[in-house]
Formats: C-alpha cells, sequence, structure tokens
C-alpha cells in the first residue's frame, strides 16, 4: 500500500456529546489523531468531506463521496462514516471498480472510554491492505459485504441478512 487514503463524513465516531444539553455536534475528524497515537508505518491522508450524522446523508452528498474518491489517485481508500446509514453509502460507492474501499465507523464516539472506534479502525486499516478491489464495511470485528449485511438498531450491532 504505497499511501492509504481517509475520507471522514462524520458520524458518531467524531461525535461531541454535550450533556448538560443532551444534545451533540460533529467534532473534527479523529482517526488522523488515533492513527498517529498508534505510530503506524504507512503514509495517510486525510480528506474531510462531510460532518453529518448518517442519518441526514443524502444522495447528494452520497455523490460527492463517490466522485472524490474515484478522482483520487490513491488505490486504498477508508472511510469514516455513521452506522445508521453506512450500508447505503457502500452501495452508492459500487460504481468505482478499480480500488479497495473499507467504511468503518463506531458507535460510541472516538472520544470516549472503551469506544469500538479504534478496534474497528484497527480491523479496517487490515482489510484495506489484504483484500481485493471492491468495497467493504469493517464493523464488529468482521468484514462485510455491503449486499449481505445490514445494521440491527435495537441490538447496536452489523448482522448478516438472512
Amino acid at each position: 500500500m504505497e499511501e492509504l487514503l481517509i475520507v471522514t463524513t462524520g458520524g458518531t465516531i467524531d461525535k461531541i456529546y454535550f450533556d448538560d444539553k443532551s444534545d451533540f455536534q460533529i467534532g473534527d475528524p479523529q482517526i488522523g489523531r488515533i492513527l498517529q497515537e498508534l505510530g503506524v508505518a504507512f503514509r495517510f491522508s486525510v480528506i474531510p468531506i462531510i460532518r453529518k450524522d448518517s442519518l441526514h446523508i443524502s444522495d447528494a452528498d452520497r455523490e460527492l463521496i463517490r466522485a472524490t474518491i474515484a478522482a483520487q489517485a490513491a488505490r486504498h481508500v477508508l472511510i469514516t462514516h455513521g452506522t445508521d446509514s453506512m450500508v447505503e453509502t457502500a452501495k452508492a460507492l459500487a460504481s468505482i471498480t478499480d480500488k479497495t474501499i473499507v467504511m468503518t465507523g463506531a458507535l460510541n464516539p472516538a472520544r470516549f472510554r472503551g469506544s469500538d472506534a479504534e478496534f474497528n479502525i484497527g480491523c479496517a486499516v487490515g482489510a484495506v491492505q489484504s483484500l481485493p478491489t471492491g468495497i467493504y464495511i469493517a464493523m464488529n470485528g468482521r468484514i462485510w459485504d455491503p449486499a449481505k449485511v445490514r445494521k440491527n438498531v435495537a441490538a447496536n450491532r452489523f448482522e448478516a441478512i438472512a
């Protein structure tokens, strides 16, 4: 892998919560800081495209994400994305056939102790380096085909479609 392109779109992984208001906002992308703190042995660049909860990502946003990735020379792409509409965005990227793209996110903000963010990012980094070209989702310690997975909101995890 010559260089990993990281595209950030917001989502829980980058959320900042305000207890006094029971409100949140999407903060700065956390993945660059996480990778630097872990001392990774590869080059990466981060393109923050949007800062939205994935429930608010529109078809126009998905097209912006697709066009941005398609225009980049990098063959290995990691996308941080909110979990609620991650599968929908993954399907919108299907026309990109010459890159390995892995999407990941977090069920708890990266700023929170016990967040799954670092684990999911690590899983995604390993996947993007070892998988053939295609679109994948790395969540809950597994690599998923977007056509065969869904988020189980009640159980707060990804699972295979029966």
